[in-house]
């Protein structure tokens, strides 16, 4: 019963908010080569460390684990997992593991498999990104501490068994269950790829990785191991990288591209949007999404509170939604609108140029100060930066913009005193999972503000992280209500800090060619961004 009113009212409470996308419906068919192009190339394909928009898409189907979406939903199903119960107290979790699934290497998938994942994305040596989601599981302070490398409170009883035991209530425990990082992974694997697991991934998805070339190309074939013999639609996915995003378009336009994953530069959203066939090309709906500026709180002057809340009050976010042609909102809290828990009645900064003034003068920099501005360099990206830039020398400020791959972003991000703002176009948030928890602990909780983090802002309150941690323990359905506004509250006491500009909540546009079927929502995923298992090729 626990686990009925866990997973309905989850559903319930994050579908009330998830945007309702019209597409046609065609009969899924099997079959079919396709074509997906980035300007970037990918940097890595292991779960454990993988943690930008590009590579979640493609690490989501080339792993399984315990939980899932159904597509194009935030419904929780089990995956990997045939069946589980939860505990009344909320603090035991046993799972069944569906018999017969084997890693692409041939090898069964096992108890100890899915124990022994979790257990190197939470090992510090790992340095991944997504430890802190596992903060629940009793033992995890040792193994983050680093004076364990097992987590006592993942039993493993038999090969198709797997319990674990919690430290604290976790609302969001069947959630983390199904995010990237829980993804299971063979540890022979690992270890034969001495480090290189990410260029060799073996898993137990719906595609396998046939080829990569460096720079170029990666290509996925179908998993003819997969558990559900229904899945993938699609033979072969070809991801073509450093491909600029208005040639991709064009490509697409001639029948060389099925989708160009980067969206639709927006000097030409109108004219591919009034075009005839626009409309069937187009797939545009809401997202749980914010972009933002990181302002890093161990960087001089970027330490002082009164410099960061200028900062706040410097920023055109009206502008930025001009660049964008208005497929974006101004944000004034990190939570997006369709978040449970976002705050309608918090106003944040306003944007007032001259406040910004008095207040750099009565933190001591009445003449503004030099400083960089980290973004990618995918338009329109560099053209936001400088649309910021412009922003902060109106209040003296003299930023430095330096418009690098995406990569080189998040490395500079995830090291600490290395990058004083970085605007995250491109890389801005998107839920991990439907839970205001997300917008917390990975980007502005003390978890993620660690080497290859992307808590950019290097902001962490131990105060607020008790706060959190007091709300996702409390996992009764009948309390999802009071959760969220207690989840809201901290979100709005986060911006007095001040550690981000939010700028925008930002609407996903993507194209795709004519011959690709299936409903909008899976082009635009909200657990997955593009859902390569469920898309297909018409016939």
């Amino acid at each position: 019963m626990f686990r009925r009113l866990l997973l309905t009212s989850t559903a319930a409470a994050m579908m009330a908010f998830l945007p309702s996308i019209a597409g046609a419906q065609d009969t899924p068919a099997k079959g079919g080569d396709i074509v997906v192009t980035y300007k970037d190339d990918i940097t890595t394909l292991d779960p454990a460390i993988g943690y930008d928009w590009v590579n979640w898409s493609m690490i989501k189907s080339l792993f399984s684990r315990l939980m899932d979406y159904e597509p194009g939903t935030a419904n929780l199903v089990p995956s990997l997992a045939e069946s589980f119960d939860v505990s009344a107290d909320g603090l035991t979790y046993t799972f069944k593991l569906r018999p017969g699934v084997k890693f692409s290497n041939g090898r069964a998938v096992v108890a100890s498999d899915v124990k022994y994942s979790i257990e190197r994305a939470v090992n510090p040596k790992t340095q991944g990104p997504g430890a802190g989601f596992f903060g629940a599981i009793a033992g995890f302070d040792a193994v983050s501490g680093g004076t364990s490398e097992t987590l006592s409170g993942i039993e493993t009883p038999d090969d198709q068994t797997v319990i674990f035991k919690l430290s604290r209530p976790d609302a969001t425990f069947l959630h983390v269950l199904a995010i990237n990082f829980a993804s299971v992974v063979p540890k022979e694997a690992v270890e034969a790829a001495a480090g290189d697991f990410g260029k060799k991934p073996v898993g137990s998805g719906t595609f396998i990785l046939k080829d990569w070339t460096i720079g170029q190309k990666l290509v996925f074939d179908r998993n003819p191991d997969y558990f559900n013999k229904d899945l993938p639609y699609i033979d072969k996915v070809t991801v073509e990288v450093g491909q600029e995003p208005l040639v991709a378009l064009l490509r697409l336009q001639k029948g060389e591209v099925d989708i160009a994953g980067d969206g639709i530069p927006p000097a030409k959203f109108l004219e591919i949007k009034n075009s005839p066939e626009g409309a069937q090309m187009i797939v545009d709906g809401e997202q749980l999404h914010t972009g933002y500026l990181t302002l890093n709180t161990k960087i001089k002057p970027l330490d002082d509170v009164k410099v960061r809340q200028a900062i706040n009050m410097a920023v055109n976010k009206e502008r930025i939604t001009r660049i964008l042609n208005g497929r974006a909102t101004p944000a004034n809290q990190p939570l997006p609108p369709l978040m449970p828990g976002y705050d309608k009645a918090f106003t944040g900064y306003a944007f007032d140029v001259e406040k910004a003034k008095a207040l750099l003068a009565e933190a001591g920099y009445p003449d503004g100060f030099e400083t960089v501005l980290y973004s990618t360099n995918t338009d329109p990206q560099p053209r936001i930066a400088q649309a910021i830039q412009q922003d902060l020398a109106a209040i003296g400020v003299k930023a430095e913009v330096r418009a690098l791959a995406q990569a080189n972003v998040i490395a500079a991000g995830g090291t600490e005193g290395e990058a004083p703002m970085i605007w995250s176009g491109g890389m801005a948030w998107i839920a991990d999972f439907p839970d205001p928890s997300n917008f917390y602990g990975p980007i502005l909780g003390c978890s993620g503000a660690v080497q290859g983090g992307w808590n950019w802002s290097w902001y962490c309150n131990e105060a607020l992280d008790k706060r959190a941690i007091e709300a996702d323990s409390m996992s009764d359905p009948a309390k999802a209500t009071e959760r969220q506004a207690v989840w809201g509250k901290i979100f709005t006491d986060i911006m007095a800090d001040a550690p981000w500009v939010p700028v925008i909540n930002e609407r996903r546009v993507v194209a795709k060619s004519l011959r690709m079927g299936g409903p909008d929502n899976i082009y635009i995923d909200p657990t997955r961004v593009i859902n390569y298992d469920a898309i297909f090729v018409k016939q």
